[in-house]
């Protein structure tokens, strides 16, 4: 797996907050499909945390779910931030804070609720990232996320491998692997799934358009340092036009969806060996019901 060059992709998202709303469709749905999953969850936040909020859309949907809890915004572009700060309603703006999602400057056990929507491959070190939210959230707090798999792009990635041998796409992590890191960072009862979507163009440049004004630039450590020439341009195109089925040209993504707890402290020993099981523990810790 190829590294994400953090200082390339933050400047890239702050080229594109101006204009990211205008063709971010995608994340506006798996954002909303990702939020729906709360129906399914007793969870009464007092105080919130989007982690990657990009402009904030998940905001408004938050503070109409949750009318007395806080909202902090954390996105490691400033610009995306100026965009979300006008979420909300005036009385109850997010608090905005400009930091990376793998080192959170955040206190431990201080927020209930964590959300997250197509950040997390941003992220370097998702076991550190995962670690993070287990340290923020308090016991018994909720970590909710979506994210893309490896299938997203397939049709770009395959396109550009006949061109050249550098990457061009972001490297995405299988939903086991993600699984197996919520695991270690010592996340309780993770679950994950997927969904496939797919968006269609008149031609590559559109696609490629898109993902510039996302700001969703290749990022990666081995991404190729000379502009794109108009003869891999060229034939790029014509490598992505085995992919055209009626007439578009598909852009598949996968999806990934996943939820854990951070785990409470069923058994604490008093001094003396003395045993005492908390209040909170009694009757058995929330849970979501699997999608």
């Amino acid at each position: 797996m190829h590294l994400i060059d953090k200082t390339r992709a933050r400047l890239s998202f702050e080229r594109a907050a101006a204009d990211y709303d205008r063709v971010a469709v995608l994340q506006r749905e798996i954002a909303d499909r990702m939020l729906e999953r709360l129906d399914y969850i007793r969870l009464a936040p007092q105080r919130i945390l989007d982690l990657g909020a990009g402009t904030g859309y998940a905001i408004d949907a938050l503070t109409r779910r949750y009318p007395k809890a806080r909202v902090l915004a954390l996105d490691f572009a400033h610009g995306m931030l100026l965009q979300a700060r006008r979420r909300g309603s005036w009385w109850r703006r997010p608090h905005c804070v400009c930091a990376d999602a793998e080192a959170l400057p955040l206190a431990a056990g201080s927020v209930d609720l964590i959300i997250s929507n197509a950040a997390l491959q941003w992220c370097n070190d998702l076991e550190r990232t995962f670690g993070e939210c287990r340290r923020v959230l308090r016991p018994g707090g909720l970590l909710l996320f979506t994210t893309f798999g490896p299938d997203t792009l397939k049709e770009l990635r395959a396109a550009w491998s006949q061109v050249d041998r550098h990457t061009h796409v972001s490297p995405f992590l299988d939903m086991h692997d993600i699984g197996d890191a919520l695991v270690r960072a010592r996340l309780a009862d993770p679950v994950m799934d997927a969904d496939r979507l797919t968006l269609t163009y008149d031609d590559v440049q559109g696609l490629m358009r898109d993902l510039k004004t996302l700001g969703a630039r290749n990022a990666t450590d081995a991404r190729p340092r000379a502009l794109t020439g108009r003869a891999r341009l060229t034939a790029l195109t014509d490598a992505y036009e085995t992919h055209r089925c009626d007439g578009r040209l598909p852009a598949s993504y996968e999806v990934l969806y996943g939820h854990a707890w951070a785990p409470e402290p069923s058994v604490q020993t008093r001094g003396g060996g003395e045993v005492a099981i908390p209040l909170s523990a009694i009757g058995g810790r929330r849970r979501a019901v699997e999608p």
